[in-house]
């Protein structure tokens, strides 16, 4: 083994030195761009040519307009090696690309806006050279300040090196030259390995295992080999070298995450791309290639994406999205009568696990009815009489044939036949409810005879109670499924005992607790104030409205009372109060919840304000949204109340004016300057909250340091310091990358034009990791008005 590592360096060097020459003696010949060139993407100059034009700097035509970068401008399909600003894509075509006066390199769009390429620090001049390397010198032209060798993007060319702490970035596209979803690297530790981009440890899918200083290299000839302190070849990935005339070979991570050696014949136009080298045969091996909840099958000799029953794609044009439930139930319970959640087996899988709960249940049997039974189950994974509770996303989901996992996925009756199956496996349904109806059946014999037996010898008197009774019981059913049920003032008063337990107060009135009397079910009674003017008849039609709007993350309202001036609303009532309660709760030496248990919160959030916004009959802006008016239920689900009660949109309206509503610290700026309100004011309240949910404080807490008080710009201050682990507990067990892009998250909800805060479904996507998150900019200038 000495001996072959030893004739490998001998041959490996000789190339490398050959390499380094070739690229000194083309180095010379360049084509200098000068101060005050310009490249605009049409109708003009769109490239800069290297001197034997076979690489081009300019404008490259994406899939939604133009990006700026490196192209092979001799073979017939322009090939893109390089891609400057890749988060800011795409360019319009109206952009100018400017080598300014004073030695950067700047793009000018349309409204005047210039965002800055290269700050060179004073270039002279600029040059494409044949390497592909586009160069920045100073006045002399000996001393290079900037070049694109250095700051790889998907593609190393020969004579380019990956340097410790590098990355190769794969593309979202062939024709979108954005950030996507995988990331070669070149650790520090010497270690290369291919990671999904927001990659953690154990997430890797390609490795060399190697250690030191250590360098990744490919030369002329497709020698690609890793290079220990820059004199020891440690690692031949391609063995050895290819034909070198008129040959030209790129290493590329494609899009699928694999890394691929290309070959082009310049002499032979038309053989352009050929794979000569490739990290995987497997076009599956790309851990999240097909996004949350989805996974990965390959038909003829093609990368297929298929989604877990019960799920569909989210976009067609974009598999790295990811899946979502095709369709959602009101409750998670299974209800009596009908089963409405049954469980999906699928053979051979695994994925990135987040264990919430390990109950007890040695038998696939008992471990899907440990999922069913719990709400925040999503899925289970069962191997070798263990069972895992998971919630979503399932990330990185791979079929592995050697695999012994069972996969439990949690369906709904009516999508069951909607998913798709690993390939050759089968998907049983499990019929959890054979048992319940054997039991039901049974049940209802038995009560029959019971009956028959009893009512010769009952009393009239005494079946007349029990007819009483048990159509209390049916009108408390049918209200609470048909709709919002009128209740008489007095009734209430009874059922409240008089008004007597007060659970709080809050801008809209005051909450009292009470119980159905034939049920003993406890509800929240809210009894409004300053509604005295509302007319009976538009009072009714808004009741029905929230009554007609259902959501599992929003209060069920249960009935109401319109006598005189009295206006009551019935609701059902949530067991663990308020969120501020659970957050707030440390201030009580209550245990805080944990970093998984706040994520599920701020989602649930998000899913809720998103149905009022755009999935609802009638579209309703909240125009109040904080903790105090998030309630928790059993399950820990968080649900949004008092929605409804401010000014509701009409069905073709899309933005209101009127008073300032909502509570101090969590309205946005455009209340303040009277301008029309939109659905963004709940947006912009939504970060506030966020940001309470991850540092599981107030907004302003005049206890702590003056930096620290105001919670929104303490946020942001960790944030532009690459110090967000401040936010949250040293002992908490979170991870970094998502805590960022949490606090990502927050700040675009809290811009101070509309405009530029997100919608709430694309908040949620955010929040469920299916979309990138951009960098926010600073919202520093307006945190003093709010």
């Amino acid at each position: 083994m000495a001996t072959l590592l030893a004739n490998s360096h001998m041959t490996s060097l000789i190339a490398f030195v050959s390499t380094i020459l070739l690229a000194l003696s083309v180095a010379n010949a360049q084509s200098n761009v000068t101060r005050g060139s310009s490249l605009k993407p049409t109708g003009g100059t769109s490239s800069w040519l290297s001197p034997s034009g076979l690489y081009a700097f300019g404008f490259n035509p994406q899939s939604r307009g133009y990006a700026v970068g490196i192209y092979i401008a001799g073979v017939p399909e322009r090939t893109v090696v390089w891609t400057a600003n890749r988060e800011k894509l795409p360019f319009t075509e109206n952009a100018t690309l400017s080598f300014t006066s004073d030695g950067r390199l700047v793009i000018e769009q349309t409204q005047g806006q210039e965002i800055n390429l290269f700050d060179t620090g004073g270039a002279s001049f600029a040059s494409m050279q044949d390497t592909g390397n586009f160069v920045f010198y100073d006045a002399t032209g000996t001393r290079v300040l900037w070049q694109s060798f250095d700051h790889p993007t998907d593609t190393l060319l020969a004579g380019q090196r990956l340097q410790p702490d590098q990355n190769l970035f794969s593309s979202v596209s062939e024709t979108d030259q954005s950030i996507g979803l995988f990331q070669l690297s070149m650790q520090t530790d010497g270690n290369l390995m291919l990671y999904p981009d927001m990659r953690f440890t154990g997430s890797d899918y390609w490795a060399t295992g190697t250690s030191g200083n250590v360098t990744l290299n490919l030369d002329s000839s497709g020698f690609l080999y890793l290079l220990q302190d820059s004199t020891n070849i440690i690692f031949n990935l391609t063995q050895d070298g290819y034909q070198t005339k008129d040959a030209l070979y790129l290493l590329k991570l494609d899009v699928d995450g694999i890394l691929r050696l290309y070959y082009h014949d310049l002499s032979k136009m038309g053989r352009n791309g050929t794979v000569r080298w490739t990290s995987s045969l497997d076009k599956c091996t790309g851990k999240g290639l097909c996004g949350p909840n989805g996974y990965c099958v390959v038909e003829n000799d093609a990368a297929k994406c298929r989604c877990i029953p019960g799920f569909e794609v989210i976009d067609v044009e974009r598999r790295s999205l990811g899946c979502r439930r095709i369709y959602i139930v009101k409750s998670c319970k299974i209800p009596d009568a009908k089963t409405a959640i049954q469980m999906a087996d699928l053979y051979n899988v695994r994925w990135n696990e987040a264990t919430y709960s390990i109950p007890y249940a040695p038998t696939q049997e008992e471990c899907s009815s440990a999922c069913l039974n719990d709400c925040n189950c999503e899925a289970a994974l069962f191997t070798r009489q263990e069972c895992r509770l998971q919630r979503l996303p399932l990330k990185y989901i791979e079929v592995i044939n050697y695999e012994q996992n069972v996969a439990l996925i949690k369906v709904y009756t009516s999508t069951v036949n909607n998913g798709s199956n690993p390939t050759n496996q089968s998907i049983h349904i499990k019929k959890v409810r054979e048992k319940k109806i054997m039991v039901i059946g049974a049940s209802i014999i038995s009560f029959a005879v019971l009956v028959l037996i009893i009512s010769g010898v009952i009393m009239y008197k005494t079946r007349v109670w029990a007819y009483k009774k048990i159509s209390e019981n049916l009108n408390v059913q049918l209200f609470e499924d048909m709709g919002p049920r009128v209740f008489s003032y007095a009734a209430l008063e009874k059922i409240t005992d008089g008004f007597k337990e007060e659970l709080g107060r809050g801008s809209f009135g005051i909450v009292y607790k009470g119980f159905i009397e034939s049920s003993m079910r406890p509800v929240a009674v809210k009894k409004l104030k300053e509604l005295s003017q509302e007319g009976e008849r538009e009072f009714e039609t808004e009741v029905k409205v929230i009554g007609r709007t259902h959501h599992r993350n929003l209060t069920k309202l249960l009935g109401y009372c319109c006598e005189g001036s009295e206006r009551l609303l019935v609701f059902e009532y949530m067991t663990h109060g308020s969120l501020a309660d659970i957050l707030y709760a440390s201030n009580n030496n209550k245990p805080k919840p944990c970093w998984m248990e706040r994520m599920r919160m701020a989602i649930d959030i998000a899913h809720g304000i998103l149905y009022l916004h755009e999935e609802c009959e009638n579209p309703i802006i909240h125009c109040d949204i904080k903790p105090q008016n998030i309630l928790m239920d059993e399950y820990g689900h968080a649900k949004i109340s008092d929605f409804g009660l401010a000014k509701l949109l009409e069905r073709d309206q899309t933005k209101t004016s009127t008073l300032i509503r909502g509570t101090r610290g969590y309205v946005a700026p455009e209340w303040h300057k009277m301008l029309p309100i939109t659905v963004k004011v709940d947006v912009y309240s939504f970060g506030i909250v966020l940001f309470n949910i991850l540092c599981c404080r107030r907004n302003v807490d005049t206890s702590l340091p003056d930096g620290e008080a105001i919670l929104e710009e303490w946020v942001y201050e960790c944030y532009e310091a690459g110090e967000s682990l401040k936010l949250v507990d040293y002992d908490e067990d979170v991870e970094l990358k998502r805590l960022e892009q949490m606090v990502k998250i927050g700040l675009w909800c809290i811009q101070e034009e509309p405009s530029l805060r997100p919608s709430m479904k694309r908040v949620v996507l955010m929040l469920e990791g299916t979309v990138k998150i951009p960098i926010p900019p600073n919202p520093s200038s307006f945190l003093s008005v709010v």
